[in-house]
């Protein structure tokens, strides 16, 4: 199957720092690196690490093309990536000596796209094919209500957390992905219990402590733990777990399997500085499992 991905693109500009900049403080970086970021490539990449055919629909600049040939490098079909006018999105990102981070994002050419774009990438989609998005592009309720129309599942990833956006979409979802705090609003802006939302099955990531599988249609919770590791850098981990989790899915895991999966990608994910250029392989996992046994 194809797991066609509306997603972002960015620059990610990463600084190291001893400690996450305070209001008004200037502080000094003792690094800096470039690459391949934005929640929607880092999911891409993530899916097409864990073997699945990917097809990315999205936006770069005159000034990103290289961010959709890396895209291509990692196996990423990129024929749905458009040039837009305007510059390519980027992000700034401040990671700590502890591993945790600070972002600044510019959408850039992420908000450019449009309904004709996306209905014509998703022209060769089929039943059964997955649909993954985030709030980082622009015609993502467009998108959700084509795929569910064609029989694809259909997933979100509930980042940069916004509750319209979230209403918006959640008549055509399979499948929710959110952390612990969206959750919790989520919960305030609906006014209702998570469980009860109309999505099939809903995953609440929480950091350390791993995360919790909730399926609606049979009222069953379960809580998977994290995988521990000493933590360099987390960014990029919650798109990672994303990515391996639908990746899974569209190889016909079933859920639980395809949970653990995604958990110890991005267990090893966080032991690595930088965001898409180093999420793990299947063999990398492999390894780090064996190892880790």
């Amino acid at each position: 199957m194809t797991i066609f991905n509306l997603g972002s693109i960015n620059v990610d500009l990463v600084y190291r720092v001893p400690h996450l900049p305070r209001p008004g403080e200037t502080l000094a970086a003792h690094g800096l690196t470039r690459g391949l970021g934005g929640k929607g490539a880092n999911m891409s990449v993530a899916a097409a690490r864990a073997a699945a055919h990917v097809v990315h629909i999205g936006a770069v600049g005159a000034d990103g093309l290289w961010a959709r040939d890396r895209l291509m490098e990692y196996g990423v079909d990129h024929r749905h990536i458009s040039t837009s006018d305007h510059p390519t999105g980027h992000a700034v990102i401040a990671v700590d000596d502890d591993g945790e981070n600070a972002i600044l994002l510019f959408p850039g050419a992420n908000v450019s796209l449009t309904a004709e774009q996306v209905s014509n990438a998703l022209t060769s989609a089929e039943t059964g094919d997955t649909l993954i998005f985030q709030n980082e592009t622009n015609a993502q309720a467009e998108a959700a209500r084509l795929a569910s129309a064609r029989g694809m599942r259909v997933v979100y990833a509930a980042a940069p957390f916004d509750a319209n956006a979230v209403t918006k979409v959640m008549p055509f979802l399979d499948l929710l992905v959110l952390n612990e705090l969206e959750a919790t609003q989520l919960e305030a802006a609906t006014g209702q219990a998570i469980q009860s939302l109309p999505v099939a099955d809903i995953v609440i990531t929480l950091g350390a402590q791993g995360c919790r599988w909730i399926n609606t249609n049979s009222g069953t919770t379960r809580s998977f733990p994290a995988v521990k590791v000493t933590a360099i850098d987390t960014t990029g981990a919650g798109d990672t777990f994303t990515g391996y989790l639908v990746a899974s899915l569209d190889r016909g895991m079933g859920h639980e399997q395809a949970i653990l999966q995604a958990t110890r990608a991005a267990a090893l994910m966080v032991t690595r500085p930088g965001t898409a250029d180093v999420i793990p392989d299947l063999k990398d996992l492999e390894d780090f499992v064996t190892g880790a046994s």
